[in-house]
């Protein structure tokens, strides 16, 4: 069967580099190119030490021959890197965060467009899509629910995209906004976080941290709390 043939965007970042090691590792992935803004064009090393691909500051210097491209920049280059991809027939798998539905729009109409596929998914650990699938469950049940995210203090979005994609399956699958208490008296503006279809949304902002979510359903004489935690980067 032949190899899947991968391009990574954002190569020299954190995530490009989990992605380059995942694509080097897989027998059905074959890592092809690679692009980062601040590269200098040259040759790109595998973190496995099993070769090297080309590199460039611009992603359409490097898709000939691609199949996908895994895009992790950030939320205002991430579109046009995903134009450039669909453009050149290469389907885009888009682990960025913090896209607004402006942006999800455009991403989908380019699919459409060039019919090519393109991905965006707001977390890839196996763990944060079942707990979202299990608050969109329970959701259907508690009329209150709050959500509080934890991630390490270099994350540019709050709150973060795992957060917003749980609180708006919940409100798609209850039908209707939740439960959101108003205090009676904030010593402290936005004590109570943000909100989103009435649940309160907090972000914690922490070096040592990862990715951590809780989404936490309250009723009477009863919380469900629904806990999920990446330790490590290749969870993603």
């Amino acid at each position: 069967m032949a190899r899947i043939k991968v391009v990574i965007n954002g190569a020299l970042g954190k995530m490009g580099r989990e992605v380059a090691n995942t694509a080097s590792r897989e027998a059905d992935l074959e890592p092809v190119g690679a692009a980062d803004l601040t590269a200098e064009p040259g040759s790109y090393s595998l973190p496995d030490g099993s070769g090297t691909v080309s590199i460039s500051n611009s992603l359409a210097d490097v898709l000939d021959g691609a199949d996908v491209v895994v895009d992790f920049t950030n939320a205002d280059a991430s579109p046009a890197y995903v134009r450039t991809a669909l453009e050149n027939g290469v389907a885009a798998v888009v682990g960025t965060s913090g896209l607004s539905k402006n942006r999800l729009d455009e991403i989908r109409t380019l699919s459409q467009k060039h019919q090519v596929g393109a991905v965006v998914a707001p977390n890839f650990a196996l763990g944060a899509v079942l707990t979202t699938a299990m608050a969109r469950m329970a959701a259907r049940f508690y009329a209150n629910v709050e959500i509080i995210e934890q991630h390490h203090d270099q994350k540019l979005d709050s709150p973060s995209g795992t957060a917003i994609a749980t609180a708006e399956a919940m409100h798609e699958s209850r039908g209707e906004s939740f439960v959101h208490p108003a205090s009676g008296r904030q010593t402290l503006e936005h004590a109570r976080g943000a909100e989103l279809h009435g649940v309160a949304l907090h972000s914690v902002r922490l070096p040592g941290r990862v990715a951590h979510q809780e989404v936490i359903f309250g009723g009477p004489g009863e919380t469900l709390t629904l806990r999920h935690d990446s330790v490590d980067r290749i969870s993603f």
